[in-house]
């Protein structure tokens, strides 16, 4: 495995089939479990994305992996803990296959405009201090998503008629992922992370909608704050939002 430390040490923990990579860690987390553990699972009978809609993927087609994070920051900045691990994602992809992937904000790596790859955190609260982090994502390898996702994988864009070893991806996403998640501590390092994610944003300038969960925002995304949060340009002023599904609409 590449020497992916910092001040700890990651703790991986395989699955050949697993209900939830982030339901496993969920209860750990609410038992105590330390920073650094991660579950990765060949196939999830339960898996699911934002907004509780369900992630499927063939068994041994693409990686499913979670992460416990215990960052010493604010309630306000746990977002950034999706930020670190598409980052590093984004790092692995390029690294393993060649493939350049953006960042639609806040939660998604494109390819153009074709999804890769799909991020969900869940804090939990119980089970110690700091609280838990629990940040899932999956990338899709070796099979896209159903057709009417319309999304892609790598090896369908990387250009190689070499299949993307899932572990060797793996191993470069924590590699990647250990300076980031030490920015997760102080504010100047988060301040870092939101400049990475605004020169990485596909969103930026895009006219989108974002739905929330009592109302629908929608306007022109006009930047990323210091903080990593989406700043968008309605007709009645600037709005910021945390977290939210974004799409990207049409030029009118």
């Amino acid at each position: 495995m590449v020497n992916a430390m910092s001040a700890w040490q990651w703790q991986v923990r395989r699955f050949e089939e697993i209900d939830s990579t982030n339901t496993y860690l969920k209860e750990r987390a609410r038992e105590g479990a330390p920073e650094g553990l991660v579950a990765v699972a060949d196939h999830q009978t339960a898996g699911r994305g934002r907004l509780h809609r369900r992630w499927e993927s063939p068994p041994g087609a693409n990686l499913l992996v979670s992460l416990l994070l215990r960052p010493e920051c604010d309630p306000d900045d746990l977002h950034l803990c999706t930020t670190a691990v598409a980052l590093a994602a984004a790092d692995a992809c390029r690294e393993v296959a060649g493939v350049d992937v953006s960042f639609k904000w806040p939660n998604d790596l494109l390819v153009g405009e074709s999804k890769l790859a799909g991020i969900l955190a869940e804090v939990e609260f119980a089970g110690g201090t700091p609280p838990g982090v629990v940040v899932g994502i999956g990338i899709n390898v070796a099979w896209p998503g159903p057709p009417e996702a319309g999304g892609t994988c790598l090896e369908g864009v990387s250009g190689s008629a070499q299949s993307v070893d899932r572990k060797v991806l793996l191993d470069h996403l924590l590699y990647a992922l250990a300076p980031r998640r030490e920015m997760l501590d102080d504010a100047r390092g988060r301040r870092v992370l939101a400049d990475e994610v605004r020169s990485r944003c596909s969103t930026l300038g895009q006219r989108v909608r974002v739905l929330l969960a009592d109302e629908e925002v929608t306007g022109v995304a006009h930047g990323i704050d210091g903080s990593g949060r989406l700043v968008i340009e309605t007709e009645t002023g600037l709005r910021t939002v945390t977290a939210g599904d974004v799409v990207h609409l049409r030029p009118c």
